[in-house]
């Protein structure tokens, strides 16, 4: 008996072409070290400086390697993936670097927002004198001499000083601390995750993060909690970056200052 065999080869072609499709890596991401990234976005000027080269300005698809600091200037933004999908934003006037990996995210000053995949082994950002430790979530992590921001969109971290046994704290979605990174940690208080995702710079007019159905499920829960009346708007808000808290209301706004605020970190309301 004569058997066309023309329908089973083509389906088996078939097979072998959506399998490879599959199984490619986005964007060669997954081909790099755990000592490498690539910059997959820059906007004004970025720069790349390492200790033994001369410094570069930054392109789309440059890779970065380990110790590598990224500067960014004024009004200028740049993302950087990792190679376990790891990404790192970075808000203007920032300095960052990293080595082994997402073992050791390095922010010297300015503004960066990471978002750590579930599958990744997590990641730790150290800010000097103040670290947060994150696995598979969305923060947010500011940092200037005597002042530091740490928030989250979604996801779980903890805030904690380095060397000084148990000062340290859990922070959840919608939650953000602010202090002095070099003062005992501080309980942390809620902000609104749906102001915050319509006004940062380092989310709006972006590609959408992988964990955006998350942040946004978050948000509706905050939304939950405000219609039962378990969370309150309050008229205390920051206007852009830094740790400014601004009292608005009926009375012109009151401003407490804190020092050396970035321009980049979106308006937060506790």
């Amino acid at each position: 008996m004569h058997v066309n065999r023309q329908p089973f080869l083509l389906f088996l072609a078939l097979v072998t072409i959506t399998w490879s499709l599959v199984n490619v890596p986005p964007s060669g991401l997954s081909a790099l070290p755990p000592s490498e990234a690539r910059v997959t976005r820059v906007s004004n000027y970025v720069e790349l400086s390492h200790p033994t080269r001369a410094p570069q300005r930054a392109s789309v698809n440059d890779i970065v390697d380990q110790e590598t600091v990224v500067r960014t200037g004024k009004d200028s933004h740049a993302e950087l993936t990792l190679s376990d999908e790891t990404v790192v934003r970075l808000a203007s006037n920032t300095a960052f670097s990293f080595n082994n990996g997402t073992r050791n995210l390095n922010l010297a000053e300015g503004a960066v927002l990471v978002q750590t995949p579930k599958s990744a082994s997590g990641a730790t950002i150290h800010a000097t004198s103040v670290a947060a430790a994150i696995t598979g979530t969305t923060v947010m992590i500011e940092y200037h001499p005597g002042a530091c921001k740490f928030l989250v969109l979604e996801g779980t971290g903890r805030l904690y000083r380095p060397g000084h046994v148990g000062d340290s704290v859990l922070v959840g979605p919608g939650q953000v601390v602010i202090g002095n990174p070099n003062a005992a940690v501080s309980d942390p208080v809620n902000f609104d995750i749906a102001r915050f995702v319509k006004t940062s710079r380092l989310l709006v007019g972006l590609r959408p993060l992988r964990s955006e159905k998350m942040i946004l499920a978050e948000s509706q829960k905050q939304q939950r909690e405000k219609s039962k009346k378990n969370l309150i708007e309050t008229n205390l808000v920051i206007f852009g970056g830094g740790t400014q808290v601004s009292l608005v209301g009926q009375a012109p706004a009151t401003t407490h200052p804190a020092p050396n605020p970035s321009p980049e970190a979106a308006r937060a309301s506790q």
